[in-house]
C-alpha cells in the first residue's frame, strides 16, 4: 500500500509540474505561431473562429503537458520505489536460525 501512495504522490507531481508547464509555455507559443510573418500585411479573419481554435490549442498542450509529466514521474517513481526497496534489503542484517525448542520438563 505505501508503493502504490508512493506511486501516486509521484504522478499527482508529475501530472501538476506538467500541467504548470504547458500553461506557462503554451500561450507564448501560441502567440508566436498566430502572428502574421510579414508587419506590413493585414490579415482579415472570423475572430470567434480564431479564439475557439487558440483555446483548443491551449487545452490540447495543456493535456500532453499533464500526460507527459505524469509518465515521466510514473518513470521516476518506480526508479525511486526500486532503489529504496533495494538498500531496505542490503540494509537489513541476516536473521539468525531460531533454535529449536527444546522439551520441557515431562510432567
Amino acid at each position: 500500500m505505501a508503493t502504490l501512495k508512493t506511486l501516486l504522490t509521484f504522478i499527482l507531481f508529475g501530472a501538476f509540474m506538467g500541467l504548470a508547464t504547458a500553461s506557462w509555455a503554451a500561450p507564448k507559443w501560441l502567440e508566436w505561431d498566430n502572428t502574421t510573418r510579414f508587419q506590413a500585411t493585414q490579415t482579415m479573419c472570423n475572430l470567434p473562429e480564431v479564439i475557439r481554435q487558440i483555446s483548443a490549442s491551449l487545452l490540447q498542450y495543456q493535456l500532453y503537458g499533464t500526460l507527459t509529466g505524469a509518465g515521466t514521474f510514473l518513470i521516476l517513481g518506480i526508479v525511486f520505489v526500486v532503489s529504496r526497496s533495494k538498500k531496505q534489503k542490503q540494509a537489513q542484517p541476516p536473521t539468525a536460525p531460531t533454535p529449536p525448542a527444546q522439551p520441557g520438563p515431562a510432567a
